[in-house]
């Protein structure tokens, strides 16, 4: 297809238009449902769409083993929701930026309708047309169709449960992992491709290609992650030097997939009765960085290669789960009781002000 064609040559990344040619496909499926041509598309297809895909449920979202806690329930142990049955409104409003700029293509070399079926937002394009990454996001009205999706604060794991989170993996790969990703903020992807030559060891620091830029890019590591890593190293033996350090235990020696590493995620979370994920390893390391004293947010924005300088703000609102040994401070604070200064009479602090 000459649309996706297109996306490849514009140097889209893999993975965007695998995800543009799906959300493509669901369209396709409206329309032959509708018995309605593509060329032939209006806002009551793009209508209908939504509608299907804010009732039908996700595929994903099935699970085989009847002990999963239901979609949509809330984990008592973390306070984190799992997955609702249905489609995200970020999905939706994905969905809709696809079919857009699909349209929007043909539209560009004049082989498809004049309207595009998709509303646009006018504000939107306004507001985000020269926007500048250290100062917020203006506000915008939504278009017709989009879907509000909420803002939630990102979910960091608390220092009581790292630590045994931590003490749940059970090999050193395992071990040098998750505190490479919380001590770098690299995402999944990111450090999964590190190679022999992307470490830095009197450096303390590795280099990623970003996910965003596709830049080669350092990264710091802490010193407990690099020892962990060493003695990781010293026990498998150095992969070659174009080869990604973290591999495979069992089977064939080959790197360890994002599969792979979310499996062990998932094995430490049925352990401990938690549903953490690889991305929680990034908010926890971006949340660490943000309340530390010694570091500004741009510097943490810098660390954490964050597009704007309010994404990185929104780790330093602080939660109530976070709270809780100041918050028992509080309650247990013994009560301020009153005193006057010698020579007055307490009766006339309780005439004149009142007791």
């Amino acid at each position: 297809m000459s649309y996706l064609r297109e996306l490849a040559l514009d140097d889209n990344r893999p993975l965007t238009s695998r995800s543009y040619a799906y959300d493509l496909l669901r369209w396709f499926r409206v329309l032959w449902v509708l018995e309605v041509a593509w060329d032939r598309a209006t806002q009551a297809e793009a209508a209908a769409m939504v509608g299907w895909l804010r009732v039908a449920a996700n595929p994903q979202r099935r699970r085989s083993n009847p002990t999963t806690p239901p979609p949509g329930s809330v984990n008592p142990r973390t306070g984190k929701q799992y997955l609702r049955a249905g489609y995200a409104p970020s999905t939706i409003n994905h969905a809709l930026t696809v079919v857009s700029s699909f349209y929007a293509f043909h539209r560009h070399y004049n082989r498809g309708p004049l309207v595009n079926p998709v509303p646009g937002s006018l504000a939107r394009r306004r507001a985000l047309a020269h926007g500048n990454p250290m100062e917020p996001v203006p506000a915008f009205r939504r278009a017709r169709l989009r879907q509000r999706v909420p803002q939630t604060d990102p979910r960091a794991i608390p220092d009581a449960m790292w630590d045994e989170f931590f003490e749940a993996m059970t090999h050193d790969r395992d071990r040098a992992a998750v505190l490479l990703y919380v001590s770098s903020g690299s995402r999944a992807s990111e450090l999964l491709g590190v190679t022999p030559g992307d470490i830095d060891w009197p450096r303390q620091t590795i280099y990623v290609v970003s996910k965003g830029t596709t830049e080669r890019e350092p990264v710091p590591a802490s010193p407990q992650a690099l020892a962990v890593l060493a003695a990781y190293l010293d026990e498998v033996g150095l992969p070659p030097a174009h080869e990604p350090v973290l591999r495979t235990r069992r089977g064939p020696d080959k790197p360890l997939s994002y599969w792979a590493m979310r499996r062990i995620v998932q094995r430490a979370n049925d352990k401990l009765s938690t549903n953490w994920t690889l991305h929680d390893l990034r908010h926890t390391a971006a949340k660490r960085m943000s309340n530390d004293p010694s570091l500004t947010l741009a510097e943490v924005r810098a660390i954490m290669r964050h597009s704007d300088l309010a994404t990185t703000g929104r780790y330093l609102n602080s939660r109530v789960e976070d709270l809780f040994d100041a918050l028992q401070q509080h309650y247990n604070r013994p009560r301020v009781e009153r005193s006057f200064a010698p020579g007055y009479d307490p009766d006339d602090f309780k005439a004149v002000f009142g007791g």
